[in-house]
């Protein structure tokens, strides 16, 4: 893979506390051919709840269950992508014509998920996304022991966990660094 784009730490959702997670690191670095890599580090993954990992196949509602997300928003409009990755090797991806409105299942090749009891990498094609400058979001929904669940992103609005806030862009990533 070529380039690294990105590292970052992301935190809970302050109401919803993980129990025994700690933190979450997250690397993303792209080929230079529009094909993206994006790990997750999970730290105090003990009581983790994970699906059962299964063949690839596009799935809906994984944020359900443990799943990690990346969020894409071109510059050009309100706009934006959703790739959802889950230990199962399920996946989903979606185009969105503004704030949680005209969702539409996005084709996709079939994204290369791994998972290591803790570490998620995915690789995925994102060339057929815009041009121009990006906003990019890095999410999880971490499920643990006893059905509890937290919400772990770059940065979170006031209020309830809402991954598709504009305050979750929190990463500007010039077309030029791609």
């Amino acid at each position: 893979m070529g380039r690294g784009l990105g590292n970052g730490t992301l935190v809970p959702h302050p109401d919803f506390a993980p129990v025994a997670v700690r933190g979450i690191d997250v690397m993303l670095a792209c080929g230079g051919d529009g094909r993206w890599l994006i790990e997750f580090r999970v730290h105090g993954a003990d009581g983790l709840v994970t699906p059962e990992a299964g063949p690839p196949r596009r799935a809906n509602e994984l944020w359900k269950h443990t799943c990690f997300e990346l969020f894409v928003r071109p510059d050009d409009g309100e706009g934006y992508y959703e790739f959802n990755f889950s230990p199962s090797g399920e996946w989903a991806a979606y185009r969105f014509t503004g704030y949680r409105a005209g969702m539409i299942d996005l084709p996709l090749g079939v994204p290369a998920i791994e998972w290591w009891g803790g570490e998620m990498r995915a690789a995925v094609d994102l060339s057929a996304l815009p041009d121009g400058d990006w906003c990019i979001g890095v999410t999880a929904v971490i499920e643990e022991a006893g059905g509890k669940r937290s919400f772990w992103s770059l940065a979170h609005p006031g209020g309830k966990p809402d991954f598709h806030h504009e305050a979750n862009f929190a990463w500007e990533l010039p077309a030029a660094a791609r």
